[in-house]
């Protein structure tokens, strides 16, 4: 089992952080017209000159029906394209960047107007924040969480677009990077040394490793305790062509499950809509 030290949790920390300062800034710079690919190259420059070489994962960016994974059959069908923003229309930025080998993996919803049904979806993303680390403190495993999850969604009257991403994830691990020759060598997206290091997880896991699958989904192979760590979580909502989710890092150690940090975008606009509200 990996349990961090205060200095190293806080490390993955300031990774997050920045990752989130790229996607609010480049919220910021969105206009209708704009295509995937043209943000996708923002972020990714906006990170370059915030020191980042290396990623978990290069950006994604979704339009329109494309936030609810529409259409989508393979892997290539994630990447980024010539997809064009309208107003009103959903959008998802995720990115992965990672600094000496430190690691996050985010995801935010956001819009250029307004958009009610998003704004809706957006609002109740946060019972899934609450419920999560429970139920790992629980001692649930990961299938039963993922079903769980699954549960709630359904009573919340939307469907489960998670199931879409490769390996039908809920969450995966994320780990700190060994030092290597293959610090920017991508593949599809991803970071060679993120992908072996899922792999190399997913394999020990197969040769009868206690607690260490890397992934949460509905598979048999994570119906087992989760283990300790940090797990990049991404409940993903979609409700005919609008999707919506957050995605951000949990710890799991010894003193249970807890979100590595609150001081989050989709955190301070709940706090903030209930202000209103009161």
């Amino acid at each position: 089992m990996t349990s961090y030290s205060p200095e190293a949790l806080e490390q993955f920390r300031q990774v997050q952080q920045l990752a989130y300062r790229c996607v609010t800034a480049i919220e910021q710079q969105l206009t209708v017209g704009m295509t995937e690919r043209h943000v996708a190259r923002m972020m990714r420059n906006w990170l370059s000159d915030h020191d980042v070489r290396e990623y978990f994962h290069t950006p994604f960016v979704w339009f329109g029906d494309r936030t609810s994974f529409t259409g989508f059959r393979t892997p290539l069908s994630f990447a980024p394209t010539k997809r064009r923003l309208q107003a009103g229309a959903p959008v998802i930025l995720d990115v992965g960047p990672a600094i000496d080998g430190v690691a996050s993996d985010i995801g935010y919803s956001c819009c250029v107007g307004h958009n009610p049904t998003l704004e809706k979806m957006q609002d109740d993303l946060e019972a899934y924040r609450e419920m999560i680390p429970e139920l790992v403190a629980q001692g649930c495993t990961a299938r039963q969480v993922y079903r769980e999850v699954n549960r709630l969604i359904a009573e919340q009257g939307y469907e489960n677009r998670h199931h879409v991403y490769p390996f039908g994830v809920l969450a995966h691990k994320v780990f700190r990077m060994e030092p290597g020759m293959l610090q920017r060598v991508e593949v599809g997206g991803f970071g060679l040394r993120a992908v072996r290091g899922l792999r190399n997880a997913a394999l020990q896991a197969r040769r009868g490793v206690e607690h260490v699958w890397p992934l949460w989904n509905d598979h048999d192979m994570s119906d087992v305790p989760i283990s300790h760590g940090l797990w990049a979580v991404e409940p993903h909502l979609g409700l005919g062509p609008i999707g919506a989710k957050w995605e951000e890092l949990l710890v799991v150690d010894e003193s249970g499950a807890r979100w590595l940090d609150d001081d989050l975008p989709h955190v301070r606009r709940w706090e903030a809509r209930r202000a209103a509200a009161a």
